[in-house]
């Protein structure tokens, strides 16, 4: 009867996909299992206990049932647990970070299987896809291997999306700064939608890209046609062009791609000079830079009045945190070129706000007395 409508959930083409159809089947039924029956017995008790029906049994001061509650709750308590169980079950076993063990059922992955990486960069509005293996990058197109696992690397450039291809596996969050993780597989080939899942703005509903499941030959030629025709090297310089707004962006390749680049996204440094986020998290492990690192302080705005790469060249030393590989500060420039004592403060011989200044905490010193 649903045959026209085209659940792709309910019918995709990847193994991780279809565990998550059956789980909806499975929890669907096991919840019909209650809402039927108490959908029946509803309209049965208004049919028999109508006021017309004189032969119906009356006793207004009936209260209690033990039998009947025992059917009431035990019931959902059953199917309760089983849910729970189920729920359990597979939120372990089709975690999104859980590396594949099949490709379907009884299709064990091989030990020498490598899975193929695809990392992914939602952009306003649109999707990168960078290869790390082939040294290519897509725009709103997605390419894989049949019976192959794919790892995702998933990141955003500045607001939070979501990463959806219902024919291979559940949605995951893409977000800035952060960098989530997806497995998949497909069984079948063809062309299946992607899209983003979560409200971004004002280009979201254009947000779409198409996902092709090919035969391996075939794959290999779309990454030979792909280097063929690509438009160039995926720098750095050109991804921040890349990076800027902009609306039903065509499929576009890129004939290679800095290896770097995905993780300089992730750390939120592909401007040139700016700190990375697991430099300046390396640099608070271990107590902060304090006033020997001041200089890796331009200003603190920090992407605070503009989105990354929206600015010129020209402001990037002023706005952004510099790299620690920028020049050094001389002694004369510190805010305080004075010596710090050492000495621990102990709070005794601290300056009071009437004593005399010849009494302060640094030179006051104990005098010897005959």
């Amino acid at each position: 009867m649903l045959s026209g409508c085209g659940l792709v959930v309910l019918d995709p083409a990847g193994d991780v996909a279809r565990q998550q159809g059956h789980l909806i089947i499975i929890s669907t039924v096991l919840m019909l299992l209650i809402i039927v029956p108490v959908m029946a017995l509803t309209v049965f008790f208004a049919w028999k206990y109508r006021a017309a029906n004189k032969q119906a049994t009356y006793k207004p001061d009936w209260d209690h049932s033990t039998q009947l509650e025992l059917v009431i709750w035990s019931a959902p308590l059953l199917i309760i647990i089983c849910l729970g169980a189920v729920t359990w079950v597979a939120t372990h076993m089709l975690d999104p970070y859980r590396p594949l063990a099949r490709t379907g059922p009884g299709q064990a992955i091989a030990a020498h299987v490598k899975p193929l990486d695809v990392n992914v960069v939602a952009l306003d509005w649109k999707w990168l896809f960078i290869y790390p293996e082939q040294g290519i990058a897509t725009v709103n197109e997605l390419a894989v291997p049949v019976n192959r696992p794919i790892r995702f690397r998933i990141s955003a450039s500045s607001v939070m999306n979501s990463f959806y291809v219902p024919a291979l596996a559940g949605q995951i969050y893409a977000m800035p700064g952060m960098e989530t993780k997806l497995h998949g597989v497909f069984d079948k080939t063809g062309t299946f939608d992607g899209f983003s899942a979560n409200y971004s703005g004002w280009g979201f509903s254009d947000m779409r890209f198409k996902v092709k499941s090919l035969p391996a030959p075939a794959f290999d030629q779309w990454v030979a046609a792909a280097k063929a025709s690509g438009e160039g090297d995926l720098s750095r310089a050109a991804y921040l062009k890349l990076e800027k707004p902009s609306q039903k962006e065509p499929v576009r390749h890129f004939a290679a791609v800095d290896p770097q680049l995905f993780d300089a996204v992730v750390n939120m440094c592909v401007e040139p000079g700016k700190m990375c986020m697991h430099d300046m998290m390396a640099i608070d492990a271990k107590g902060g830079a304090g006033i020997a690192g001041i200089q890796n302080v331009r200003s603190v705005t920090y992407d605070k009045f503009a989105a990354r790469g929206t600015g010129s060249l020209a402001n990037w030393s002023v706005r952004y945190v510099a790299a620690l590989c920028s020049q050094q500060m001389h002694s004369a420039d510190r805010p305080d070129a004075r010596p710090v004592n050492p000495a621990p403060l102990k709070g005794e011989g601290l300056p009071h706000p009437n004593q005399a200044p010849e009494r302060t905490a640094l030179n006051a010193v104990p005098r010897q007395t005959s």
